[in-house]
């Protein structure tokens, strides 16, 4: 089983509205997350909560990748987030927790969801995703993704992000990336990049800049509009030639393993395990083991 499921695409939908929880069911992002943070007024959160947690259970959503962002810890409604989205026993979930400042708020998610699952006889633990959007939550990026074996992946909020550091929006983010990226390597995580904001019809900018993020190395980016899923997907598909050359390389790298053998030769250059990773990842972005 590949370990990183396909997150070319993660599309935030606004917890609180019905009509868009619906339509989402046909959209084709890679992983649709349930959002009851930013996208949902203090005053609708308990009800949007409730849709939310409906329409995971109701089954429309069975075979997809899915998620809920909760509110941030030290809200009001952060433990009846995680409590009410661990509870609904849809097996591809993960909770994707806002402003991920330690290891330690990690750790606070992942003892509810063992209470949850000790409730509720869960068979498959609920993910984590570390959403990366303030000063403190940069800084530690590399012990947040060492926290815990069911963090998924490490996701860099720009928006957010740009406030905590009072810089533009517009500035280069190279290094906030190349930190995030590290981190999740280092770790064995997912790196999703952040949202591009710009909805103008026609727009080449979100297209541009899933291109760059995945030439940078990362896994898959948000979107926050349908109209972004198809520029996302496609930045972020592998070709022929990269999967057929990535299953080449976990076939010599089994064969060598049967033999007892540490390293292969591929292409003419000698290969260790270190590539598995890699050729893993590749093929996770077309949906499959090998």
């Amino acid at each position: 089983m590949n370990p990183y499921p396909r997150r070319r695409s993660s599309l935030t939908v606004p917890g609180g509205s019905e009509k868009m929880l619906l339509k989402a069911v046909d959209l084709p992002a890679d992983e649709i997350i349930f959002d009851l943070e930013d996208g949902v007024a203090p005053a609708s959160k308990p009800a949007a909560r409730q849709m939310v947690i409906e329409a995971i259970g109701s089954g429309r959503f069975a075979d997809r990748l899915v998620a809920v962002r909760t509110n941030a810890i030290g809200t009001p409604w952060c433990h009846e987030d995680i409590i009410a989205a661990g509870g609904t026993g849809h097996p591809a979930l993960s909770i994707v927790l806002p402003k991920t400042e330690s290891a330690a708020d990690i750790g606070f998610a992942e003892r509810l969801l063992l209470g949850v699952e000790a409730a509720t006889a869960r068979q498959a633990p609920v993910g984590l995703q570390a959403l990366i959007e303030t000063a403190a939550g940069l800084a530690a990026c590399t012990t947040i993704a060492a926290a815990s074996s069911r963090l998924q992946a490490l996701v860099l909020g720009y928006a957010d992000l740009a406030s905590s550091l009072g810089r533009s929006s517009a500035a280069d983010w190279g290094p906030a990336r190349d930190m995030l990226l590290l981190a999740a390597r280092a770790s064995g995580k997912q790196a999703i990049d952040g949202p591009t904001f710009d909805l103008t019809p026609g727009a080449k900018q979100v297209g541009d800049d899933a291109l760059h993020a995945s030439a940078l190395g990362f896994d898959g980016k948000w979107a926050i509009h349908p109209a972004q899923l198809e520029a996302i997907n496609q930045a972020f598909t592998p070709d022929a030639q990269q999967v057929g050359r990535a299953r080449a390389i976990l076939d010599v790298l089994d064969a060598a393993r049967s033999r007892g053998e540490g390293v292969a030769v591929f292409e003419g250059a000698m290969i260790d395990d270190a590539m598995r990773a890699g050729a893993m990842r590749i093929l996770g972005k077309v949906g499959s083991g090998r």
